[in-house]
């Protein structure tokens, strides 16, 4: 499965590296980015950069929100982790175990005649 996950990144990040790499190289002139619609030559409210900065920028930036909106959404799994992982402690500390709930479908298998 490691080798697997492996080549996989191989197929899929050589290829995005090698367009982000054409991609600068065919983008190095200089734009200028204009945060104010209705007067775009003003000075103030405008950056001037080389193209290709502004893509990485932009992959970095959407990189952090997808990793934060990510973050986000297993909330609910992390806080179900927490209160697991107290409740175990507070089994162990209280000095005995709860007999291990059986699966679902246990019961329904005959036990193996020995």
């Amino acid at each position: 499965m490691n080798r697997v996950k492996k080549i996989l990144g191989l197929v899929i990040f050589v290829p995005l590296a090698v367009v982000l790499i054409v991609l600068c190289v065919a983008n190095r002139q200089t734009v200028t980015l204009a945060l104010n619609p209705f007067r775009p030559d003003d000075v103030v409210l405008s950056l001037s950069a080389p193209f290709f900065v502004f893509l990485f920028f932009t992959l970095i930036l959407g990189m952090f929100i997808g990793s934060f909106v990510t973050w986000l959404s297993q909330g609910r799994y992390r806080k179900q982790a927490r209160t697991e992982a107290r409740a175990a402690l507070k089994r162990d500390q209280d000095g005995g175990r709860k007999p291990a709930a059986q699966p679902a479908g246990a019961a329904l298998v005959p036990a193996a005649k020995g």
